[in-house]
Parts: C-alpha cells; sequence; structure tokens
C-alpha cells in the first residue's frame, strides 16, 4: 500500500503519540488515515487483532465506503505520523487511483477471508459443530444486499415492469 503514500496532498499531516485513538469504534468521523510512521493497533472490544507498521496502511476506509460508524478502534502503540484526509469522501471521488488501490486491498482482504472459511468449511465438514455454518456465512458474504435502495419517486414507473 506505499503507493498511496503518493496521493497524501491537501489533508493533514499529525504527530501522535502512544496510546493516542484514532478511530473509536463505533464512532463516525469520515475522514481516511494513512500511516506515514509508527505502529497501530486494531482492537475490536478489548482485543487486539492486528497491528500495522507498513507506511501507506489505509485505515478508516470501511467506515467511508459504507457510511457506517467505524468498526474497530485504532491506536497508537507507538508514537506515530498518521496522515489525515478530512473529507474521505470527496478524495475517493477525486483521486481515482486511491480508490481503486483501496478497492484492491479490501479484494484482497475478502480473498484471504474467503479462502480461511472455505478451508474451516472442508476441514470442519461432517463435525456437526457449530463450525458447520461456516457454509452459511460463506453463501451471505457472496449474496449480501445492497446497503441502500433508491426505489424513485412514487409517479416514476418501475422499468422492471
Amino acid at each position: 500500500m506505499r503507493a498511496v503514500l503518493d496521493y497524501c496532498r491537501g489533508g493533514t499531516e499529525r504527530q501522535v503519540a502512544a496510546g493516542t485513538l484514532i478511530v473509536t469504534e463505533g464512532g463516525t468521523s469520515g475522514h481516511l488515515y494513512v500511516l506515514m510512521k509508527g505502529r497501530l493497533e486494531v482492537l475490536k472490544g478489548e482485543m487486539v487483532v492486528a497491528t500495522v507498521a507498513e507506511p501507506g496502511a489505509v485505515l478508516g476506509e470501511m467506515s467511508v465506503l459504507l457510511e457506517q460508524p467505524h468498526t474497530a478502534t485504532v491506536r497508537a502503540c507507538t508514537d506515530a505520523v498518521i496522515y489525515e484526509f478530512e473529507d474521505a469522501a470527496s478524495v475517493l471521488r477525486q483521486e481515482p487511483g486511491v480508490a481503486l488501490l483501496i478497492a484492491r486491498m479490501l479484494a484482497q482482504r475478502l480473498n484471504v477471508a474467503n479462502t480461511y472459511l472455505a478451508d474451516l468449511k472442508r476441514q470442519y465438514a461432517g463435525h456437526g459443530t457449530h463450525l458447520a455454518m461456516v457454509g452459511e456465512v460463506l453463501q451471505s458474504m457472496i449474496n449480501l444486499p445492497p446497503l441502500e435502495v433508491s426505489p424513485g419517486s412514487d409517479r416514476q414507473s418501475d422499468p422492471r415492469m
């Protein structure tokens, strides 16, 4: 994700001290963050689920793209430098290169999750444990409905009819 660093302009570079919360789970900011230097940890509840140390790592993208609260907390493990885009949605519209890089990153994450879940399904097939539901999770990931429906006004006819 180092390629994202080329797009770090028009925002604010910030120094953050170790222990500083950058993103709070359940909060909303509309901001996108890029790690320039240092190490951050991602938490779900109180559990650390990932450590981020690669310059160019992007944070807050899911909240921006889904227009929903942040799904995790991000805290600086060390003193760090981050780059902050305050109106991330505008940045993504104006810089399709950034949007494409983020789309690729999200696709990689989804691929890893799908591969892992498929492997779990294969390993535990026929065991009748709670892991048997992995197939249902995989199916639901493929068939997720769009978050928002825009049916048009009552005066417009439905083109499907």
